[in-house]
């Protein structure tokens, strides 16, 4: 099973910060804080990827896990060329553990977080494409005569 470890916030100041990646890592658990969702960082490893002897050669560390809903997800929103990876390491996850539940949140799914709560600025996401409107369907305008 999974191996334990990390950092666990639920919705309190703690002493130490948490090694984050990456600043969206920090602007997500700071999201999840303001709508007092408890998460914990990284706190399992899972084997997903074994020797012939059955000893784990690989693992997958999602970035946060939600304990009132049982939820990992982890995000790829840097480096899109890491997506692949991911994706196969998820989709090893789900054939070793499938009672675990695990989201990806993708580059576009961050630049929509970024466009309502107002993240644009954030330096590791500059130039991602953040969109300019919520999405959702088409605004259209019919002129009226």
């Amino acid at each position: 099973m999974a191996q334990t470890a990390g950092n666990t916030r639920a919705g309190v100041v703690h002493q130490e910060e948490p090694p984050w990646a990456n600043s969206t890592e920090r602007q997500f658990a700071s999201l999840l804080d303001s709508y007092g969702i408890a998460w914990e960082h990284e706190p399992h490893r899972f084997p997903v990827a074994f020797d012939g002897a059955g000893n784990p050669i690989e693992h997958f560390t999602p970035d946060f896990y939600l304990p009132e809903t049982g939820e990992y997800i982890e995000l790829t929103v840097l480096k899109q060329d890491l997506c692949t990876r991911k994706n196969r390491k998820l989709r090893l996850m789900r054939e070793c553990y499938p009672e675990v539940r695990c989201r990806i949140i993708y580059r576009r799914d961050y630049e929509n977080l970024a466009l309502k709560y107002g993240w644009a600025d954030n330096p590791d996401i500059q130039g991602l494409g953040i969109p300019r409107r919520q999405p959702g369907p088409p605004r259209i305008e019919v002129p009226r005569d």
